[in-house]
C-alpha cells in the first residue's frame, strides 16, 4: 500500500529561557493511499524536516478506511472538533473538490475527487483536520447501510 504524506500545517513555536528563545516546529501531515485510506499526525522537533518526518510516522499509527463511492462520498455529514465544525456533501462527476486549505488535503490524500465542503468556526488546521477526519470516520457505505437495516443494497438507495 503506497501511502502518499502531505503536509497540512507547520508552526513555529517558542520557548523562552533565560539564554534567550529557543524556536522548535510542529507540523500537521496527512497520510493517504488516495484510495479510502487516511491517517493524520503531528511532529515537533528542532528541524522542519525531522518535524514532517515523526508527523508521518504517527499518521501511519491511526490510519482508517473510508467508503468512496465513485469519487465522492455516499451521504451528508457534519462533524465539529473544538471550535472547528464541519460539513461535506456528496458532489456529482467534475465537480471537483471544493473545499479550503487543511479540509482539502484530507479530502484529497483520501481520493475523493468530487465533494463539496464547507468549514464553520474555527479554521484551526489543527482541530480542521481532526474534525473533517472525524466525519470520513463515520461515513456508512451503502453496504453497511443495508447490512445493519437487513435490507437489500437497492432498497437502501430506492427508499
Amino acid at each position: 500500500m503506497e501511502l502518499k504524506d502531505r503536509l497540512v500545517a507547520i508552526n513555529r513555536v517558542t520557548k523562552v529561557t533565560k539564554g534567550g528563545r529557543a524556536f522548535s516546529f510542529a507540523a500537521i501531515v496527512v497520510v493517504g493511499n488516495e484510495d479510502g485510506v487516511i491517517g493524520w499526525g503531528l511532529g515537533k522537533a528542532n528541524e522542519v524536516t525531522a518535524a514532517i518526518a515523526k508527523g508521518v510516522e504517527t499518521a501511519k499509527k491511526n490510519l482508517i478506511k473510508v467508503p468512496v463511492h465513485n469519487g465522492t462520498i455516499p451521504h451528508e455529514q457534519s462533524a465539529k472538533f473544538g471550535g472547528s465544525r464541519i460539513f461535506l456533501k456528496p458532489a456529482s462527476e467534475g465537480t471537483g473538490v471544493k473545499a479550503g486549505g487543511a479540509m482539502r488535503a484530507v479530502l484529497e490524500s483520501v481520493g475523493i475527487t468530487d465533494v463539496l465542503a464547507k468549514s464553520k468556526g474555527s479554521s484551526n488546521p489543527h482541530n480542521l483536520v481532526k474534525a473533517t477526519i472525524a466525519a470520513l470516520n463515520e461515513l456508512r457505505s451503502p453496504a453497511q447501510v443495508a447490512q445493519n437495516r437487513g435490507v437489500s443494497v437497492e432498497k437502501v438507495f430506492n427508499g
